[in-house]
């Protein structure tokens, strides 16, 4: 079963998200949160798999909340999903560096959601390209700007092509296909990339190939 927490300060919409996702055979909402302080306790109680994380909400936000969450060793293996009502929302940016697996829209249709959950608990980063693309431009400005370096010296050269691959927000197939290899092949690629780069997911992965250099802002697959 796929353990989930809502975090959202409308009462409605968290039930709303409850049924829709009780009503899935492999899903199990195990605890809510009005608050950000609220997710953050009730991460550590229930220990979800993935959080539904609503970005602005009353009592630390959600992006505080994701930080405090992220940032805990015990909960390595929870995966966020930032929530937002508009797909330019400031602080999803930082939520992505933070490491959050992704985000979604609030009025994002019902099979997309069950799609997205099940998408970041097998590890993958839910990262829309049209909006991820002027995300992950800022973010590289804001690298550029700060002479942010990532070391990619422990990377190899075909760990680069998978890097880079990544950041333009291929999945495993696709990787595979595009350097005519085994999707398990890739697989074993990206877990050492991260392993080397000490990053917790692939959304994080994706924000590296952004300041590393190895994707421009504006690349499409």
């Amino acid at each position: 079963m796929i353990r989930i927490l809502l975090a959202d300060d409308q009462t409605l919409i968290r039930a709303g998200f409850r049924a829709l996702l009780d009503a899935e055979p492999d899903m199990e909402v195990v605890g809510e949160a009005g608050t950000g302080r609220e997710a953050v306790r009730a991460a550590a109680r229930d220990r979800p798999d993935v959080i539904l994380m609503d970005i602005r909400m009353p009592d630390d936000d959600g992006l505080t909340a994701t930080r405090a969450i992220l940032g805990d060793p015990a909960m390595a293996n929870t995966r966020i999903i930032i929530l937002t009502t508009f797909e330019l929302d400031e602080y999803i940016a930082e939520a992505v560096r933070a490491g959050a697996a992704g985000f979604l829209v609030k009025d994002t249709e019902p099979a997309e959601l069950i799609r997205a959950v099940r998408v970041v608990h097998d590890g993958d980063a839910l990262l829309s390209p049209s909006v991820t693309r002027r995300i992950m431009a800022q973010l590289a400005s804001q690298s550029r700007a700060a002479g942010k370096v990532v070391p990619l010296d422990q990377v190899t050269e075909r760990e680069r092509e998978v890097l880079a691959l990544v950041g333009e927000g291929l999945n495993n197939a696709e990787i595979a296909e595009r350097l005519f290899i085994t999707p398990l092949t890739a697989k074993t690629h990206v877990s050492r990339i991260m392993t080397k780069l000490m990053v917790r997911d692939r959304s994080q992965l994706v924000v590296l190939a952004y300041e590393s250099g190895l994707v421009k802002p504006g690349w499409s697959s």
